[in-house]
């Protein structure tokens, strides 16, 4: 049966269930204290892994939970309480930790799994609403999550205490991330199908072209000659070199347009009289990133990839680091 609430009456619920859950985190900054330092000792202590465990809608959180501490440099992962007591316990070690997250602290699963976590010696880290709960009692630190009330109006849906019980999930696994030293280049490390993996993994020679795809031309090449190349290449520039290969300058639009302006005879002239001398390089092996810098910093739009002894290995330009997700 349909309800007779009006919009303004939908939108008023919303914001008590909202309200309601912020109460539930704010019952959770005092008791960040000695307990809550314990627990990240111990994780940070952890040889192995960090085995996060929950049922039901806990069970939902415990898996946000573990995704969030593997990818921020705290090896973990999900194992179902109902599963563990028919053989997947096995996947917990000596060397482990185990989170369990219980809002009753009552949860059979998990109350079942308890002795073979005490056999193994495993430290037991629970998140709990009740700290009187046996799962409370055995733990060796308890943290407690509960909240005021649910926000569901019956008070019965797992709703404020989730969302305290990810937000201090969330909390430790920052400051296990804080303590680890954990760097943006290692979080590409673990995303690298991400932006943020592309952008601080990929190095220059991942995107340069090569080969007879790098526009080059000899010093003494007619200016006509070295249009031809700019144009065959597509990179809206060519190096100019020496015989060695090496790089003596580099021919860009900006140079065209300032031989255009001196009236400069295409057949006659030479590259290096309407060159760049100075121009722009980078190392393969710097990051693609770094390139997106230099192009920013010097407003150029391509750089030429030289070796040791400056000679062209590569080229690139800004479409080869949008096409490579690096921009």
């Amino acid at each position: 049966m349909e309800s007779a609430l009006t919009d303004e009456n939908l939108v008023e619920v919303a914001r008590q269930a909202l309200a309601i859950e912020i109460e539930g985190l704010r019952a959770q900054l005092p008791r960040l204290g000695a307990d809550f330092a314990r627990a990240c000792r111990i994780c940070l202590d952890c040889g192995g892994r960090i085995v996060v465990t929950g049922m039901g809608k806990s069970g939902h959180i415990a898996g946000k939970i573990a995704a969030t501490l593997a990818s921020t440099g705290s090896p973990a992962f999900f194992l179902h309480p109902g599963e563990a007591s028919h053989g997947d316990v096995g996947m917990i070690t000596r060397d482990d930790t185990v989170l369990a997250l219980s809002n009753s602290g009552e949860t059979d699963e998990i109350l079942t799994i308890i002795p073979v976590i005490k056999r193994l010696g495993v430290p037991l880290i629970a998140l709990t609403g009740n700290p009187q709960s046996q799962l409370a009692r055995v733990a060796s630190v308890h943290l407690h999550i509960g909240v005021p009330a649910e926000a569901c109006p019956l008070n019965l849906a797992p709703t404020a205490s989730t969302t305290a019980a990810l937000a201090v999930g969330d909390a430790l696994s920052v400051a296990l991330l804080k303590a680890r030293g954990f760097t943006e280049e290692d979080f590409a490390r673990s995303h690298p199908a991400g932006n943020l993996g592309r952008r601080l993994l990929l190095h220059i020679r991942d995107v340069m072209r090569t080969g007879a795809d790098v526009p080059q031309v000899s010093a003494a090449t007619p200016l006509a000659q070295g249009l031809l190349e700019v144009s065959r290449k597509g990179l809206g520039m060519t190096a100019v070199v020496d015989a060695e290969g090496r790089v003596v300058g580099i021919f860009t639009d900006g140079d065209l347009r300032r031989a255009i302006e001196r009236a400069a005879d295409l057949h006659a002239t030479r590259m290096d009289a309407v060159m760049t001398r100075r121009a722009k390089t980078v190392d393969a092996d710097m990051l693609a990133a770094e390139a997106v810098h230099l192009m920013e910093e010097y407003r150029i739009t391509a750089l030429l990839v030289v070796d040791a002894d400056s000679r062209v290995v590569g080229a690139l330009n800004m479409h080869d680091l949008l096409r490579a997700g690096v921009v």
